[in-house]
């Protein structure tokens, strides 16, 4: 190729694939959004037709949706002027001016969390889009490339069009003591396998990908930090979630099964749950105008480095659950009649206290903000890997403790059909009655919640991911160990102690 692609300025204008969206403003218009999609989807080996009436993906659009629903009922909490596009926008699509600005993130995550007991999906994309504004910046004042551009150029047309990204960064890793350049099969890291003049094709996959199905947009990013032999796996790119040559392999969860069933009450949570899927790219095209990293291997690991300062404070939303769940633990001690039984209610405050202080960390970390040289704000690294780590125990504990207010009725509970059969029902109403007052259906109601949240699929989000999501528990420690300063802290303590 003649010219450098790297310095082609965004053109985004004009570019067809916009004309598949309209603008979305309502969470009915984002559910419309999603329908009539040519994608590839597989979940328990057979090809997804239609996927928003799929009964158990829906819960996790349902979950997305809600999104939109609070930038509606409250625009305060979840809608911000936009200094890109020039409009009011919805926060999830914000790039952050100020510590104020992500200290109102974290207040809406918190209440999504509330509002639909699980993961709500969408804080993958706006994670990332801070971390590329920053990156794509200092790229450009390196290489002298057109990154940033291109990048505030795509951004400004979904933020007119109030559509959703994912950001897609964890690769499959293969072996994970060989670089990726190192791997038998070189597409265990997604990498280019080729380019031309228009632009580049990706092959590799991307796996535990949140909300992946329920997105307008994925941002492939790398995963690792890389090395000068590592040049084709760093690639940030913007890429449509129906683009061809993607293939979705949807995960499973514990006890999907539910969502078949008849009756709502088994679920737990029958309206709202989350997503994982594996996304596999096959010849992926991306058009130079929406590539943001062409083989700058070097800021690979400031944008993981970023990306997760935002991620790991973005965690706060577990507190939204854990509001939840100590509301659901508080309601089956009533119905069991014991609510102000000194070890019940002491069992409470342990559990907000443990919620409460995964949120004073991040809000903390959201207040001591600094300000990038492209004018984006970023999170307190150690305070957000304080904040994170807090994450991968504390709900655990917070679990523990619900499960031991609820009692193994939680896990023995008899089905929904068996309460509705003529002569199951009755028995089953006579004998799993708390005090006086409660309907039955109630009590076993708050009971699959607890189980929901606790051990069922919404499990994934509070627990499972709350341990991996945006690094494993070591990742954090990692960062903890870099930040934490112990010469100039070995410094201080001699100095109080007189010693020279």
């Amino acid at each position: 190729m003649k010219d450098n692609p790297n310095t082609a300025p965004g053109v985004d204008e004009g570019d067809e694939t916009w004309g598949a969206y309209d603008t979305i403003a309502t969470s009915e218009d984002y559910l419309d959004s999603l329908r009539g999609r040519d994608m590839r989807i597989y979940l328990f080996g057979e090809l997804v037709g239609d996927p928003v009436n799929h009964p158990i993906i829906r819960p996790s659009m349902n979950a997305m949706a809600a999104t939109y629903d609070l930038a509606i009922e409250d625009p305060e909490a979840a809608s911000c002027e936009s200094d890109i596009c020039g409009a009011r926008i919805n926060r999830f699509l914000h790039i952050a001016r100020s510590a104020e600005d992500l200290v109102a993130k974290g207040k809406m995550q918190r209440r999504l969390g509330q509002m639909t007991g699980t993961c709500f999906q969408r804080c993958v994309g706006l994670d990332a889009i801070n971390a590329l504004h920053s990156v794509t910046y200092e790229t450009d004042a390196k290489h002298g490339t057109d990154y940033h551009q291109r990048f505030l150029s795509f951004l400004t047309r979904v933020q007119k069009k109030n559509q959703v990204i994912d950001g897609a960064m964890t690769d499959a890793k293969g072996d994970r003591g060989k670089a990726p350049h190192q791997q038998t099969d070189p597409d265990l890291y997604l990498r280019v396998a080729r380019r031309d003049e228009k632009g580049v094709y990706v092959s590799g996959a991307k796996c535990h990908q949140t909300g992946a199905i329920n997105s307008h947009w994925l941002i492939v990013m790398p995963t690792i930090r890389l090395l000068e032999a590592d040049k084709e796996y760093a690639i940030v790119g913007a890429i449509p979630a129906d683009a061809k040559g993607i293939t979705y392999i949807y995960g499973r969860q514990s006890c999907d099964l539910r969502a078949l069933e008849e009756g709502d009450i088994d679920s737990g949570n029958a309206t709202y749950g989350g997503q994982e899927a594996m996304i596999v790219f096959e010849d992926v095209f991306i058009p130079w105008h929406r590539v943001f990293m062409n083989g700058e291997y070097e800021f690979a690991a400031p944008l993981v480095e970023r990306f997760t300062a935002y991620h790991r404070c973005s965690y706060v939303c577990k507190t939204g659950l854990g509001d939840a769940l100590i509301g659901a633990a508080a309601e089956i001690a009533d119905m069991n009649g014991v609510p102000t039984a000194s070890h019940i209610k002491d069992k409470l405050i342990e559990m907000a206290h443990l919620n409460e202080t995964i949120y004073a960390v991040g809000m903390a970390s959201a207040h001591e903000a600094r300000e990038m040289p492209s004018g984006v704000y970023i999170n307190d690294e150690m305070l957000a890997n304080v904040c994170k780590l807090n994450v991968t125990r504390f709900p655990y504990e917070i679990s523990r403790l619900a499960q031991d207010l609820a009692g193994g009725l939680m896990v023995t509970l008899p089905s929904e059909q068996d309460l509705n059969h003529p002569e199951a029902g009755r028995l089953v109403r006579k004998f799993l009655v708390g005090r006086d007052g409660p309907d039955v259906v109630d009590r076993m109601k708050i009971l699959r919640l607890i189980e929901n949240i606790t051990m069922g699929r919404n499990a994934v989000g509070y627990l499972t991911e709350s341990m991996h999501g945006a690094g494993s528990p070591q990742a954090q420690r990692v960062q903890i160990a870099r930040g934490m300063d112990l010469e100039a802290k070995k410094g201080m303590a001699r100095k109080l102690a007189g010693i020279d």
